[in-house]
This record gives structure tokens, C-alpha cells and sequence, in this order.
């Protein structure tokens, strides 16, 4: 009868072991779960101050950008270097086909 009572107690000492051993080891991994959130959080607050800080910085270039495009005329262009260019297109003659208005001009 003794034999019996001592491996019940090694099970049992063995299984209490495993529970504490998973147990801890649950509770260490959600530590670093934890901590990891709360990193990004942190994060995630200095960059959105930094967005904030980069949305004021573009919008008071903008304003700049707005008020200069304003004041550029013909004299400030002219003045600047700036020319005024004549377009000149390439064209050619068509490849064989009736022209548009000899269709017109025949279909009606």
C-alpha cells in the first residue's frame, strides 16, 4: 500500500510543478505583452505631436506659397529672366485617307 501513495504523491508534486511552472510563464509573457503596448503607446504620442508639429510647419508654407503666387505678375517674370515663348506644333499630312471634310462635303 505504501508504493501506491508515493507515486500519487510524485504525480500530484509533478502536476502542482507544471501548473506553477505554466502559470508563471503565462504571467511573464503577459508582462511583456504589456510593456510592449505601452512602448508603442508612448510612441505613438510623440509622433502624433511630431504630425502636429509637421501639419503647422506645411500649412505656414502654404500661406507663404499662397501670398508669393499672388505678387507674381508679367514685370516680376519678365524682370526674373522668364520669356514669353511662340508654340509651334508639328504637323503632317494624312496617310492616305480622305480628308474630314471631303467625307462631309460627299455625304451630304
Amino acid at each position: 500500500m505504501m508504493g501506491v501513495s508515493i507515486i500519487n504523491n510524485n504525480i500530484e508534486r509533478i502536476l502542482l510543478n507544471f501548473v506553477v511552472l505554466s502559470f508563471g510563464t503565462l504571467a511573464f509573457i503577459y508582462l511583456l505583452l504589456l510593456g510592449n503596448m505601452v512602448s508603442n503607446i508612448v510612441a505613438r504620442r510623440s509622433l502624433e505631436i511630431n504630425a502636429r508639429a509637421l501639419s503647422g510647419e506645411v500649412r505656414d508654407l502654404e500661406l507663404t506659397y499662397l501670398s508669393m503666387s499672388n505678387s507674381v505678375d508679367l514685370p516680376l517674370s519678365y524682370s526674373m529672366g522668364f520669356k514669353e515663348t511662340k508654340a509651334s506644333f508639328a504637323t503632317r499630312k494624312s496617310l492616305g485617307l480622305r480628308s474630314l471634310s471631303n467625307i462631309l462635303q460627299n455625304d451630304i
